[in-house]
């Protein structure tokens, strides 16, 4: 596509969340270090929150790249799992191997020894959920429970949630009061700011092997963030069309105009971006040429001549 006219090794704005594209806004790192001293510090659940399109599965491949040797982690990226379904999972992720037909209660007891075995070889388990909102209710009850498993200085098991911001509805829920009680680190991550979003844009292209200074212009990023309202995941979907629209034209900038295709290409664009855009195209137009019909008619209708 547009890889060699930008000079580009790889795609800059791909949906896939990529750990080389982790950008360290003062938002993100303000929860990933949030993060890594929780864990470091055995607490037991840590919360974060974020709307659609955040960023939360990129900050969760991150923080498990980032965790040391001394780290288990088990990541679960659809948490729509029954309480037996998540044990197993857990089991497996911590080398426990159970008999077929192995009771629930067999298989905890074999749970909490394996975990013991890793506290006493200095091992820290962490477990990551992703989505966290869709976790059914029975099964974040069970959730609870394996984070009884402690010893008497330290948690045996750690827990990570991430979700939408139903997360915070479901855990205001009377019946799972003890689980929001023992959240001891709660953040919320937030979208990319205006004045911020020009050095996410330059980051990912020199990321991907741009080279130069970036190629969007101060009317392309301001149209942007009214359409994105600064969602990485809509930067990303629309700082890929317009490279495209630039690229179709020929152009090595990305001006007002190619950045106006891709909002409006884009529908989950916001509508004040999209007004903007709309106007790119046909308002300004439109009044250039009314005030030259204006200017060209006006002498005719008043029978003088300039």
């Amino acid at each position: 596509m547009y890889q060699h006219h930008f000079g580009l090794r790889e795609m800059p704005f791909s949906l896939t969340p990529d750990t080389q594209f982790f950008f360290d806004s003062a938002g993100h790192r303000e929860v990933f270090n949030t993060l890594v001293l929780a864990l470091r510090h055995s607490e037991g659940f840590i919360k974060i929150v974020g709307e659609v399109g955040t960023g939360k599965t990129l900050l969760c491949r991150k923080l498990l790249a980032s965790l040391g040797p001394e780290f288990i982690s088990a990541y679960i990226p659809n948490p729509y799992l029954t309480p037996e379904e998540l044990k197993g999972f857990l089991a497996q992720e911590i080398g426990v191997v159970p008999e077929p037909g192995t009771p629930a209660y067999q298989l905890l007891n074999d749970i909490y020894r394996r975990l013991l075995e890793l506290a006493e070889q200095k091992r820290r388990v962490v477990l990551v959920v992703d989505e966290a909102q869709a976790m059914p209710r029975e099964t974040i009850e069970a959730l609870r429970l394996l984070t009884n498993l402690e010893t008497e200085k330290s948690k045996l098991l750690q827990v990570v949630l991430l979700g939408q911001p139903e997360l915070d509805d479901i855990l205001n829920r009377a019946d799972l009061r003890q689980l929001k009680q023992r959240i001891v680190f709660s953040e919320t991550l937030r979208s990319i700011d205006r004045k911020t979003l020009p050095d996410y844009l330059a980051f990912r292209m020199q990321s991907a092997g741009h080279r130069g200074a970036s190629p969007f212009s101060a009317g392309a990023c301001g149209l942007l963030y009214r359409a994105s309202g600064g969602v990485p995941r809509l930067i990303n979907i629309m700082a890929h069309k317009s490279l495209l629209a630039a690229y179709g034209q020929g152009q090595k900038r990305v001006g007002h105009g190619s950045m106006a295709k891709a909002v409006l290409d884009t529908p989950e664009s916001r509508v004040t971006g999209r007004w903007l855009a709309h106007r790119q195209y046909w308002l300004w137009p439109l009044l250039a040429g009314v005030s030259a019909l204006a200017l060209a008619g006006v002498p005719h209708w008043l029978g003088v001549s300039l």
